[in-house]
């Protein structure tokens, strides 16, 4: 089940979301600039350097390391990481899952705290994933933990929110409109899953940070809640305004 839109119009443009997808983009294409200029090893460096390695981070907390500029340097790859992408399908399903759920969240809680709310997603996405696998010398790069919460926060604010997704049965398809709860439920479902299968000692050999995906995607949940149970409401459309903008 692949989402392409949802049907929840939101009441201003969402400029923070796009702007977080720009962001990607822009760091996408220097990556691909690095690539082209000095190869497979120059890309791979920029990884190591930007990306979050779990083992690095968590030795800059045992004890004798007392290097302060070594720790910040590690912690402000947390950061780094939410803007770097493993590849063009990497890329483009982040920015799809972002475009049509983070406008939504942007609305609801404004930009300023959708920004903390976004930033603050990653970082518990990524502590997650570095307690599962701590000694993990593998780069973990991208938004998905970050988007994870935005998910999770969407399921609980709009969970009948009805999303056009492409339903594959088989060797076939339809094109259906199905509830938030379904579709973001599934998805989370599906994360717990795959990640609990790959508990172990391989769990450090790379591949998709699964836990980042949970850990965000709960942190988003908790927020979410937090949110709906103290009734926070988005700002009243401006006097003029139609119906809000469709996007989403």
């Amino acid at each position: 089940m692949i989402p392409l839109r949802d049907a929840n119009p939101v009441r201003r443009a969402p400029i923070v979301t796009i702007g977080l997808i720009a962001a990607c983009v822009v760091a996408f294409a220097y990556e691909l600039g690095t690539q082209s200029t000095g190869g497979d090893a120059a890309l791979e460096r920029l990884f190591r350097d930007f990306g979050l390695v779990p083992a690095e981070l968590t030795a800059t907390f045992s004890p004798g390391a007392d290097q302060a500029d070594v720790m910040y340097r590690e912690l402000f790859t947390i950061f780094t990481s939410m803007f770097l992408h493993g590849g063009w399908l990497h890329l483009i399903g982040n920015m799809l899952y972002l475009w049509i759920f983070g406008n939504n969240i942007e609305d609801r809680l404004g930009r300023l705290p959708f920004i903390l709310f976004y930033l603050a997603g990653g970082v518990a996405a990524a502590i997650s994933q570095v307690l599962i696998a701590p000694g993990s010398t593998v780069p973990v790069i991208g938004a998905s933990g970050a988007i994870a919460a935005v998910l999770g926060a969407y399921l609980v604010l709009y969970p009948r929110a009805r999303i056009l997704s492409l339903v594959f049965l088989g060797f076939f398809y339809q094109l259906l409109e199905v509830p938030a709860l379904i579709v973001l439920g599934l998805w989370f479902v599906l994360q717990l899953i795959d990640g609990l299968a790959s508990l172990g000692p391989a769990s450090s050999a790379g591949g998709v940070a699964l836990f980042e995906h949970i850990g965000g995607f709960l942190v988003g949940v908790a927020i979410g809640l937090i949110v709906r149970t103290t009734g926070s409401r988005p700002p009243p459309r401006p006097l003029g305004s139609p119906g809000g903008v469709g996007v989403g």
